[in-house]
């Protein structure tokens, strides 16, 4: 069972999962089609900006956050 005293420091890191899921609600913003990337249009290469950075965060907080091992 983990301690009282250490649990609210690694409940702080799962603040960051919101990142991820507020960046693609501004649909307004990246809507798009300039600047491109290699001529893929600025809305796709967002998206999948969105995903890694979902994918970095998520990592991110499981190992701030997992207990001991």
């Amino acid at each position: 069972m983990p301690e009282f005293g250490a649990r609210p420091a690694r409940r702080g890191w799962r603040w960051l999962l919101l990142v991820p899921i507020l960046a693609p609600l501004p649909v307004g913003l990246y809507n798009r089609l300039e600047p491109q990337l290699w001529g893929i249009p600025f809305f796709y290469w967002y998206q999948v900006g969105c995903a890694v950075l979902a994918m970095a965060v998520t990592t991110f907080v499981h190992r701030m956050t997992r207990a001991g091992r």
